[in-house]
């Protein structure tokens, strides 16, 4: 068939062919870029720290040393040893210092090791660290120093001079790497392996740190303290080359203490509501499990997809759509659900069945439990450093995902309530984003409407419909709501269709009509895309950054999404920078005028606070003078004010 030919002559030898060593540092830059941990742990040819004397703190003398140190330095890196990672349960087990690099300082304050106990009394250790603690001359260094702050602060140690959190730098230099954590930007910055928790702790990982030789747990916390240190000049470095270290020192820094207040202060709920609407609705899952089963002609268990996918398809010969992602059964999610509901009641069925079913575990009985019994309140969790935009998020537990379009989720909103003699107040931006986007715009049609006071929507309406306003149909105004919020989400002819149930041709058709009457939007969009082609790059208008590597992928499906984030970064992260300003500037305003009134909640344009009743007029006018007169945008920012018993009677 062929005949080959030996007489080419070959360059490269046998040997030349042989497996080498890997490459490790280059091997290493591609894990670290491609975020593969446990590969960059294995391929880095990692960096030794060049000095490392950590110091044991064993007598009072040599605190006080180290104390007079700290103040000449006027700065200070801390990292506090505890044992649990809730800090309202948490207690002490140490705290390292370190102000220099080479050099950390190890306190134990809660050590059990092998009975031995010869560490300084906590009492007599935080009584002499009080006065620096609490100095706010004195700067103060973290990862994650939040944490710190609220653990110290149940000590009566309330944290001044929170100055630079490494975790917080590293979000806002770039708010899409999946990680912050201190291990991970010790590898992604210093090629640097630090000891893991399960290496110091070992066969007593439950019985924690504290009992552990106090010398290993000395070199763990010391090398936290050193490595924030040294990270510290790195990020603060990044920060200013990418034009970010204002919005991270008068933003993001000065929100850790407000934030702190919130989540210490907590919500009250009341417990009974709770428990009775539980009941109410596992009657009502009884009730429509049993009717799904009449229905079906036969017992299963409902929650089973399989089964589920068996009785739809097959015993009532509903049309399928699609199937599960391994294509080994029927896909019965909600999308499919929703479109059969209209052929039958089962589908119908399931999705009322699921809703309250989530509701019920997520909220009515999870939250019962949540309730801290110290303070008799549920404590969430506010986020810096999760979503990609630079809003805040919520959790253990999630108090922004409760639904508030539904009955069911306007119901569980009554169960927060307010402490005796106190209302809960509810301020709620209206349509921050739209205003937001018209100022980015300047869209004349968009600015006059929101000036005039219109509703966006029914201009919106009228504009694509070509219709006077006064015909626009309740029905048209839903469907321009959905138009104008498509827009800053970035959706396409295709989702929009689905959105509406409508075809793609009308949904293009709809969209070319706003394209046409809101000119200022389309050069937005182009002018928005064409910058960030060519920077990487999108910025809210306080220059929070958010990277789109895919934005000029040749994979189309990568690059439309990237396209999309790139509209809606700077809408969805300006609204959320503006938040974040009016709620530092609102935490300000209330200490300096001496008000009880707290800020308890955060949900995404919304701000909930519990207000003393004599305080409603004072707290009302601070707080809608603040949020609204937060930053001068093109259009005024408007924000509808209500309150009540409970957090439902607030809406």
């Amino acid at each position: 068939m062929v005949t080959i030919d030996n007489s080419v002559p070959i360059e490269i030898t046998i040997d030349d062919l042989r497996l080498q060593s890997p490459r490790k540092d280059k091997l290493a830059q591609i894990f670290r870029e491609l975020e593969f941990k446990s590969l960059v742990d294995k391929f880095s040819e990692h960096a030794e720290l060049s000095k490392k004397d950590y110091r044991l703190i064993l007598k009072l003398e040599e605190l006080r040393s180290l104390i007079k140190t700290i103040r000449k330095k006027g700065m200070v890196c801390l990292d506090t040893e505890t044992t649990s990672k809730d800090y309202l349960m948490a207690e002490l087990v140490g705290i390292s210092f370190c102000v220099e690099p080479g050099i950390a300082y190890y306190l134990p304050l809660g050590h059990i090791y092998n009975g031995v106990n010869p560490q300084i009394d906590i009492g007599d250790a935080l009584g002499l660290l009080k006065d620096i603690l609490c100095d706010d001359r004195v700067e103060k260094i973290g990862q994650n120093i939040k944490y710190d702050a609220e653990v110290l602060a149940r000590y009566g140690i309330h944290l001044k001079g929170m100055t630079f959190d490494t975790m917080v730098a590293s979000y806002v230099i770039d708010p899409t790497l999946r990680q912050h954590n201190l291990d991970y930007l010790a590898q992604h910055y210093l090629s640097y392996k630090m000891l893991s928790y399960e290496e110091v702790t070992g066969h007593n990982k439950d019985k924690g740190l504290g009992a552990v030789d106090m010398d290993k747990a000395k070199e763990y916390s010391c090398e936290d303290a050193e490595i924030t240190l040294l990270l510290k000049s790195i990020l603060e470095e990044k920060l200013k080359t990418t034009d970010n270290y204002t919005l991270f020192q008068d933003l993001e820094m000065r929100l850790i203490p407000v934030i702190m207040d919130m989540e210490m202060t907590g919500i009250r709920i009341d417990v009974d509501f709770f428990k009775a609407m539980s009941e109410a609705f596992a009657d009502e899952l009884s009730s429509i499990e049993g009717r799904i089963i009449d229905l079906a002609g036969e017992e299963f268990n409902i929650n089973s997809p399989q089964q589920l996918g068996y009785i739809l398809f097959e015993k009532l010969k509903l049309p399928w759509k699609k199937k599960t992602r391994k294509k080994t059964g029927y896909s019965t999610d909600v999308e499919v659900l929703t479109e059969l509901a209209v052929q039958h009641e089962v589908p119908n069925l399931l999705l009322r069945f699921r809703t309250i079913s989530k509701l019920k575990s997520t909220y009515l009985d999870a939250l019962v439990n949540m309730v801290n019994p110290l303070t008799g309140r549920i404590h969430t969790s506010y986020n810096q450093t999760v979503t990609a935009t630079g809003r805040l998020s919520s959790s253990n537990p999630n108090l922004q995902n409760i639904p508030i379009r539904t009955e069911e989720g306007r119901e569980i909103r009554k169960g927060f309530i307010a402490d005796e003699g106190h209302l809960l107040l509810s301020a709620d931006y209206s349509q921050i984003e739209l205003r937001v986007f018209a100022h980015y715009s300047e869209d004349p049609v968009l600015l006059q409407a929101f000036e005039s006071g219109e509703d966006i929507h029914t201009r919106t309406g009228a504009e694509v419909f070509d219709l006077d306003p006064r015909m626009v149909t309740p029905e048209m105004r839903r469907m321009a709501k959905m138009i104008n919020f498509g827009i800053i989400y970035g959706m396409g002819p295709i989702k929009l269709a689905k959105e509406l149930g409508i075809p793609k041709k009308v949904a293009q058709a709809y969209l070319d009509n706003y394209y046409e009457r809101y000119k200022g939007v389309k050069d937005l969009k182009e002018e928005i895309l064409s910058r960030v082609r060519q920077n990487g790059y999108v910025t809210t208008l306080l220059k929070r950054r958010r990277y789109l590597p895919n934005i000029n992928s040749d994979n189309g499906n990568l690059r439309a999404e990237a396209e999309r984030a790139a509209i809606n970064t700077p809408i969805q992260g300006t609204a959320a920078d503006l938040i974040k300003m009016a709620m530092i500037n609102i935490a300000e305003r209330l200490r300096r005028e001496n008000l009880s009134t707290k800020m308890l909640l955060q949900v995404h344009d919304e701000l909930v606070f519990e207000v003393p009743q004599e305080e409603l007029n004072s707290a009302t006018r601070l707080i809608k003078d603040e949020m609204e007169g937060v930053y001068p945008l093109n259009i005024p920012l408007k924000v509808d004010i209500n309150w009540g018993n409970n957090w439902g009677e607030a809406h």
